[in-house]
């Protein structure tokens, strides 16, 4: 019989060491370094894996080329976010805080789907509890399969009897292998059971959700491999004083990783939220100074989201400069370029940034709308609730060219806009998308200012 052995794992990054360090040379982190027992044995194959072909060297121009043939969630938001629908044989990797809604959006997703078995493992809920939430979220007609399991040959073993199309595992913390002589939730137990549920999928091509827990640092608990192994991360989150939930893409190796999907969530569960912009503009009954509309771009999805800014005299010696949804460095840069650039004195002021709607956006096509609301606070006179902006703002007070140009008109149209100011450059491109909206062409910040405010 071989000889027990131990290693020494970081609980934050998960690299491996043959003996206790108090500061991890990967992420720099102090006394995070715990002892595991670790088995060499070679494990068997696991009930329902099948045994690899052996791979041979394969010139690339002589590899057919196939369409992936994707299969459709019945959840238009979720097949966005993966890349237009589910890859066979792919591992998805969901993550969020306690709370937010990841089993209740995978269970939706078993039970909305069609002709397909689908296999949802959990290993924290009993079978009652899942079919308590089944019912408020209406189940219908379907093939969804429930097992309370978290031995990996146990769970295996009824996928080689069931056969699903889909299997879901809620969580992976909650796995344990024969092969680790190790606790549940422990940094060996979660990369060896992801192992064993990758090379499945793999194998058997079938794909696997994998429903993960994260850290209070907001990182995904388990070894970082953890993100390296799966084909796709899904980072589910949003805050709970707001009905609404952000499905985004960490990594996705078979689509676009700017992508993200809203809910709102219900007593009946999640609902997909189609027409974002919607949601995201505040309807005022009279005009309030210090707000814009900006027109953003996620991945290919249009939004209109609304920027409120409050600018006031600092009540202490140091102005405060704080923001929610946006980059806090990005509004020292517009605040700078405002007061070098453009002459306003904002230096000695209070200046606050909001995105309505919890949202957090980084594109740079919101900075005119942020320097906008912040010019409409530090005036007290608000701005024509049917302009939106879309432009970036460079250094010496120039309104720099957006991407996608065309889109954002055409959003804003859509939703009822009259004008759009946007930067000189993408003037051509954008009158020719606008049909009713007028586009408001600038060069910089003090045309901006004097088209809003005369």
């Amino acid at each position: 019989m071989a000889k027990t052995k131990t290693a020494f794992f970081c609980r934050n990054c998960g690299v491996q060491s043959p003996k206790w360090i108090g500061k991890c040379p990967s992420c720099g982190e102090w006394n995070t370094y715990v002892e595991e027992v670790i088995q060499r044995e070679e494990p068997g194959v696991a009930p329902g894996m099948a045994i690899r072909r052996n791979a041979i060297p394969t010139l690339i121009t002589d590899i057919e080329l196939s369409t992936e043939n994707r299969i459709d969630t019945q959840n238009q938001e979720l097949n966005r976010v993966l890349g237009g629908g589910l890859v066979p044989g792919s591992v998805v990797l969901v993550g969020g805080e306690p709370g937010i809604g990841k089993s209740t959006l995978m269970l939706q997703v078993a039970l909305t789907i069609k002709n397909l078995k689908v296999l949802y493992v959990s290993g924290e809920e009993s079978e009652q509890q899942i079919r308590m939430r089944a019912e408020r979220l209406g189940m219908g007609r379907n093939e969804c399969y429930i097992l309370t399991e978290t031995s990996t040959r146990e769970i295996l073993g009824h996928i080689a009897k069931l056969t699903p199309g889909i299997i879901i595992i809620d969580s992976i913390q909650t796995l344990t292998s024969d092969n680790i002589d190790a606790s549940a939730g422990s940094i060996s137990q979660i990369r060896e059971t992801a192992s064993e549920m990758q090379r499945f999928a793999k194998t058997v091509n079938v794909p696997v959700f994998l429903i993960g827990h994260i850290t209070k640092e907001g990182t995904l608990a388990g070894p970082k491999l953890l993100e390296h192994m799966v084909d796709t991360v899904l980072q589910f989150e949003g805050d709970r004083n707001y009905g609404y939930r952000i499905l985004r893409s960490v990594k996705n190796r078979f689509g676009s990783t700017s992508e993200l999907g809203i809910y709102e969530m219900q007593s009946s569960g999640l609902r997909e939220v189609s027409n974002p912009s919607e949601i995201l503009i505040t309807q005022h009954e009279e005009p309030v100074s210090g707000t814009a509309v900006a027109a953003t771009i996620e991945g290919l999805r249009p939004m209109l989201i609304e920027t409120q800014a409050l600018v006031s005299s600092a009540a202490y010696g140091t102005p405060q400069r704080s923001c929610t949804g946006f980059d806090t460095r990005r509004l020292n840069m517009l605040l700078a370029v405002l007061e070098k650039r453009s002459g306003f004195k904002l230096g000695v002021k209070d200046v606050f940034l909001n995105i309505a709607g919890g949202l957090r956006v980084d594109d740079p096509a919101t900075d005119l709308a942020v320097v906008s609301s912040v010019l409409s606070s530090n005036i007290d006179i608000p701005i024509n609730s049917k302009t939106c902006f879309a432009g970036e703002v460079g250094l010496s007070g120039e309104i720099r060219p957006v991407t996608r140009a065309e889109q954002r008109v055409t959003e804003a149209e859509k939703l009822g806009f009259e004008s759009i100011v946007i930067s000189k450059l993408n003037f051509k491109a954008a009158k020719s998308a606008a049909k009713t909206i007028k586009v408001i062409p600038v060069s910089k910040i003090e045309d901006v200012f004097r088209h809003l405010f005369g």
